[in-house]
Formats: C-alpha cells, structure tokens, sequence
C-alpha cells in the first residue's frame, strides 16, 4: 500500500503564503509524476502545478508567477509553495503521485491521491 499524506494547509489574508506538503510512503519502488490539484466548492477538481522525475514542472495559468512546486525524492516529499494568495486560490488542495510499486510478484503503476488540505485565503 502507498500513503500520500498532505500537510501545510490553513487560513492566510489575501497577499500571503503558504507551503503545502505531500509526504509519500509504503512500498514504493519509484515515484514518477507527482502533482497539486485543488477543488473550490461548486467546481470541477483542477490541475494546479505538476513535476516530473526529472523536475520539468507545468503550472496552470492562474498561478503562473506565484505558486512552485519542488520535490525531494530523497523525502518522497513533494511541495507547493504559494505566494501572493488571492481569495480565488481558497480551495481543497489534493496531492497526487503516479507511483511504480511491486506487489510481491511484480512491478506495477497507478495513481495515488492525498486526503486533502484546505486553503482558505480571505481577502
């Protein structure tokens, strides 16, 4: 089994920061993609920013300039940090991992998700 547990969520003022977390851990043998992912109320889950392996990273346009997303593969650790929080960033933010793993038998791959952390940014 793999567990991605998020961290680093909370309530900020318009203008302010936040680092989220996302913590992998389990019987992982490597962690390809990983992503951050949010989902205001009322709204369709988004992908927010993206890294791969290699640490080539992808934003969406909203958050160009603001947000970055690093990893620590030595941690298993992925991270967002936001800056310059709008109002219209509140949301759930999910963590997502595309992980290969082994079963025992052999050597499989699928997607993981995080529990979710909530970003409320007042304005």
């Amino acid at each position: 089994q793999v567990q991605l547990v998020e961290s680093g969520g909370g309530l900020v003022q318009a203008g302010g920061s936040l680092r989220l977390s996302c913590a992998a851990s389990g019987s992982i043998f490597s962690l390809n993609a990983m992503g951050w992912y949010r989902q205001a109320p009322g709204k369709q889950r988004e992908l927010v920013a993206s890294i791969t392996s290699g640490g080539s990273t992808n934003y969406v346009d909203s958050v160009k300039g603001r947000f970055t997303i690093s990893r620590d593969n030595a941690k298993k650790t992925v991270y967002l940090q936001m800056n310059s929080l709008k109002p219209e960033d509140t949301a759930v933010y999910y963590c997502n991992a595309d992980v290969t793993y082994s079963d025992g038998w052999t050597y499989r791959a699928r997607s993981y998700w995080g529990q979710g952390t909530q970003v409320t940014v007042s304005s």
